[in-house]
């Protein structure tokens, strides 16, 4: 059997950093052995995303359907896997095809980066910045105050934006992925940010600021509409408990908090 020449590679590795820049949840299968007459050679590779989409082919058919339905398994669970099937299975047991082969499968989930956007330039802002670089997280800094949002204070930022940060919110195009911290210079920035920004897809949203700070900010959202579902999703005092005080470890604790999400499945 042939389904055509397979994908090019040169190609297909595009598409994969495509889907990383684009956020989209999605895993790359690639052929790694084959026994008998099989639609696809070794190294045949296919990216499957959340919603069923594929690109490339590792053989079409059944075989190809089940390891669709095993890689959105994958993306879930964001496990490797080595899917074997039997193309041999005339009493349709497996894929039901008459093939005299078997094909088997590394099913990979795309990593797709964690990206930090941090609301205040600040000193809590630069210190999160500069450690949560160092653990993996590509960072956009956004503040209203050019003298604090610059590239001399944050020389691996991905982008610095110097606008006003409620704006900035409002027009943001969150993904699933993403975390924000809000730690602007006052409550009126931070509510503003946390408006626009709360009711939008993401992994993680903190705030910095006391309880009662906290609670009032609260206050403003249910009434302007903000469900407690939603409220309550929000990490506030941003922050595991470590009684810090400094800009340093306040910055510890919250990235701390970050990986602990980040970790988690």
């Amino acid at each position: 059997m042939d389904f055509g020449e397979p994908f090019i590679m040169e190609n297909m590795f595009e598409k994969v950093l495509e889907a990383q820049k684009g956020h989209r949840a999605s895993a790359l299968v690639t052929v790694i052995k084959t026994e008998g007459s099989t639609p696809r050679k070794v190294g045949s590779k296919m990216i499957v995303f959340a919603d069923g989409e594929i690109i490339g082919s590792v053989g079409g058919a059944s075989v190809e359907a089940l390891v669709v339905e095993k890689a959105k398994e994958c993306i879930k669970s964001g496990e490797y896997v080595i899917d074997s099937h039997n193309l041999n299975d005339p009493l349709n047991k497996d894929t039901g095809m008459i093939c005299n082969g078997m094909m088997e499968f590394f099913i990979e989930p795309i990593t797709i980066q964690n990206h930090l956007y941090i609301f205040g330039a600040g000193h809590v802002g630069l210190a999160l910045a500069r450690l949560a670089y160092q653990v993996g997280f590509e960072y956009t800094v956004i503040d209203d105050r050019e003298e604090f949002a610059n590239r001399d204070r944050f020389p691996d930022a991905l982008e610095i934006v110097v606008d006003n940060m409620g704006e900035y919110a409002d027009a943001l195009e969150c993904h699933p992925t993403d975390f924000i911290a809000i730690m602007t210079r006052g409550h009126a920035n931070d509510y503003e940010v946390i408006k626009g920004i709360i009711q939008k897809p993401y992994r993680y949203l903190g705030m910095i600021g006391s309880i009662s700070k906290r609670n009032e900010t609260y206050a403003r959202l249910r009434e302007a509409g903000v469900s407690d579902d939603l409220i309550k999703k929000v990490y506030s005092p941003i922050g595991l408990k470590i009684h810090g005080d400094t800009p340093e470890e306040i910055a510890v604790s919250i990235v701390a908090e970050l990986i602990k999400v980040r970790n988690e499945k």
